[in-house]
């Protein structure tokens, strides 16, 4: 008969994190032979399949929730839309990807006592995102992308803030500088999806010309123009919040909004239109011109709580020891 502590050693994040890394490579690797293209159009079916169940497997798992019970939903529902192919089927397990992808990437980040510590984080949500976003191709959904992307953005956000305010102690726990966060982040991520539908809907078209000859010119030059809200909110929100959360816990709030971020990185691929290498660099540009709008933030940040100069910033960085778990293990 087994016992307790040899269950609970089957079970250690020790153990399953290695093979779920595994996992994930594994359905990766099955993805980009589908982008090739080489072999059977099965393999990159296959590998979404993989990855969409381990990346539920994870997020379950890391917010404290049952990890057998939605990673095994998540299987059934892939094979599903793979075996049956039906439309509706494989578009909806690609937008539930996405989304899942989307909360894992903000939800896989740890607490940031520097700059150099907070980009490491936006990269690895963007990382995580990206294999989630080659997840979501291999669906092969039928869309309508500005409508994808609004209900992936939607959703992602949604499902942060849920677990989020458990995470920052609900909305009594925002604070002051919380709520000045989260104002500020939700009216800046409100202006950035307004200004650009109005401007899609009802711009003129003299506007809309010289704004696409800017766009135009930086992708020629740089291959590649940088993905606004990726750019403006999702990455600059998420190097801030993973700085505070060593410091505060309403650190989280403003981590919610990291989701602009891995909800656009995900669903960067879905895009016919623009081929994989231009999709991969805006998301590299949107990342790096990000963390410089993050660094600015964190300064100010800094500047505010009168943390000026290298002796107040090395005495406050001692004193950021707020403890999270560790990346493998259950946030709640």
């Amino acid at each position: 008969m087994r016992t307790p502590a040899a269950a609970s050693r089957l079970t250690s994040p020790r153990l399953l994190a290695p093979l779920w890394l595994l996992l994930v490579a594994a359905g990766a690797a099955l993805l980009v032979v589908g982008l090739v293209p080489v072999g059977p159009d099965e393999l990159p079916r296959a590998g979404a399949v993989v990855v969409s169940t381990a990346y539920a497997w994870a997020l379950a798992a890391r917010v404290g929730g049952r990890p057998v019970v939605f990673g095994t939903v998540a299987l059934v529902a892939g094979v599903l839309a793979v075996v049956l192919d039906l439309t509706w089927l494989r578009t909806g397990a690609a937008v539930a990807t996405c989304v899942v992808a989307a909360v894992l990437g903000v939800m896989a980040t740890v607490p940031a006592v520097r700059f150099r510590q907070a980009a490491r984080e936006c990269l690895v949500a963007v990382v995580v995102a990206g294999v989630g976003a080659l997840a979501t191709l291999g669906y092969a959904p039928a869309l309508t992308l500005a409508r994808f992307e609004y209900v992936t953005l939607g959703l992602a956000l949604a499902a942060t803030v849920a677990v989020v305010q458990r995470l920052g102690a609900g909305l009594h726990g925002l604070g002051r500088r919380g709520v000045v966060a989260v104002v500020g982040g939700t009216l800046l991520l409100a202006v950035t999806l307004l200004y650009a539908e109005l401007l899609r809907r009802y711009g003129t078209p003299s506007v809309v010309d010289n704004l696409l000859d800017g766009v135009v010119w930086v992708r020629d030059t740089l291959g590649a123009f940088p993905r606004p809200i990726e750019t403006v909110v999702g990455v600059p929100a998420l190097a801030w919040g993973c700085h505070m959360r060593a410091r505060r816990r309403q650190g989280w709030w403003v981590c919610a909004f990291g989701a602009a971020a891995t909800a656009s990185t995900a669903a960067a691929l879905v895009n016919p239109g623009v081929t994989l290498l231009e999709s991969g660099l805006s998301v590299l540009y949107g990342l790096v011109v990000g963390l410089v709008v993050g660094y600015l933030l964190i300064r100010v940040d800094l500047a505010v709580t009168g943390t000026r100069g290298r002796r107040s910033r090395a005495a406050e960085q001692g004193l950021a020891v707020r403890p999270e778990p560790r990346r493998t293990e259950p946030l709640l």
